[in-house]
């Protein structure tokens, strides 16, 4: 059986990934390409476990390297019960967020590295990689008013992070896409829900029947 194709949507808070997830995911289906929809932090029983403790509480609950290693906890049970065994039964896995948000998040600030990111991730999930990540942008301006109409002024404790933080998140996204032409593409986020799925299916054209 072919293997199916890993796809991760990134960027900062009220980009639309997650409502952008869940077109694509449907988009796929009426192509008669089998898929799976996930998230992280998530995604499996146990990663659901731990985005609770992730995703609650006051905004220094954790320690940047405790977040850093509930993540990567999420993250290889999530690998190893949900994704690789979509990919390899030959479905497309959808995931709205993967392991570039960490790298973006947690490695804002001094304390911890890409590589320590990185390194964190190849022990915990053998270093997997999306096929292709699709970076949605806006300026920050819009986001900002996006996730605050979404969230009606109760953020979770990562998104209600200042605004310095979330430009140098977005700041980070840009730096890997970067570095890495081949698997990322960039997405306009701007406009309508329909243009923006449009764009998306775009950037799949190479793999679609």
């Amino acid at each position: 059986m072919p293997r199916g194709r890993f796809i991760s949507l990134e960027g900062g808070e009220g980009v639309g990934k997650s409502t952008q997830a869940r077109r694509l995911a449907a988009a796929l289906g009426e192509r008669g390409i089998r898929t799976v929809l996930t998230r992280e932090p998530g995604g499996s029983e146990g990663a659901e476990a731990i985005r609770g403790l992730l995703l609650s509480g006051a905004a220094d609950r954790w320690t940047i390297r405790a977040e850093a290693l509930l993540f990567a906890a999420a993250r290889a049970d999530h690998v190893a019960r949900t994704i690789l065994p979509a990919v390899e039964a030959g479905k497309w896995v959808i995931c709205d967020r993967f392991l570039d948000s960490s790298r973006a998040y947690q490695g804002v600030g001094d304390e911890l590295s890409d590589t320590d990111i990185l390194a964190l991730h190849g022990i915990g999930s053998d270093g997997l990689l999306p096929d292709r990540t699709l970076l949605l942008h806006l300026p920050l301006d819009e986001s900002s008013e996006r996730a605050g109409a979404r969230d009606g002024g109760a953020a979770d404790r990562i998104g209600g992070r200042d605004a310095e933080f979330h430009c140098a998140v977005a700041a980070a996204f840009e730096r890997f896409a970067d570095a890495e032409p081949a698997r990322f593409r960039r997405i306009d986020a701007r406009g309508s829900i329909d243009e923006v799925s449009a764009r998306l299916l775009a950037s799949l054209a190479d793999w679609l029947p």
